[in-house]
């Protein structure tokens, strides 16, 4: 990283330490003299899955309260401390629609909003799925939904998807797939 663009920690103070995330506030030095104050949002990593089923995706909707609605996603998941990110996707591709994958392929690692998350989400192309009979999580109320791949494509181009992670890795594993 350039060094005129680099900011350099002063101080931090931790805030608050939750099951999922921590928020703590940064002093920084600025690169051109001064300070300033970074409010950072601290996150394990998340993964997140285009679970192909032949000529359909199996998405999820669920309810979304930080937003208050239900939305269809890609099967997704946080990360539990020491568990690497394809393991962590194999899991939640059980608990949340049921199955397990055959192949799975990485599309990208992503951040979700580097301006004042850690969050870093490792997407995937899911393939060869065959039936699991994992548990959801208990607090997670979930809907499994099949919709025609080329029906949920064309809806994340239209803007009807509007979960973030859902829409990148749909149009990631497009191009991936030539479509």
């Amino acid at each position: 990283m350039p060094d005129d663009l680099r900011e350099t920690t002063l101080a931090s103070e931790a805030i608050f330490e939750g099951k999922v995330v921590s928020l703590r506030v940064d002093e920084v030095a600025l690169p051109g003299g001064g300070r300033s104050s970074r409010e950072i949002v601290g996150h394990r990593g998340a993964v997140a899955a285009v679970a192909l089923d032949g000529e359909d995706v199996l998405l999820v909707r669920q309810w979304r309260h930080p937003v208050g609605e239900a939305l269809l996603e890609i099967p997704a998941g946080t990360r539990e401390v020491g568990e690497a990110p394809e393991e962590t996707m194999r899991r939640e591709l059980e608990e949340e629609i049921g199955r397990r994958a055959g192949r799975i392929e990485p599309l990208a690692d992503l951040f979700v909003a580097p301006g004042y998350s850690t969050e870093l989400i490792h997407l995937y192309l899911a393939t060869e799925l065959t039936v699991s009979s994992a548990d959801a999580d208990a607090d997670e109320n979930i809907e499994v939904v099949r919709m025609p791949w080329r029906e949920a494509l064309r809806r994340c181009r239209a803007g009807e998807l509007r979960d973030a992670k859902t829409a990148a890795a749909v149009l990631l594993a497009a191009a991936r797939l030539g479509l």
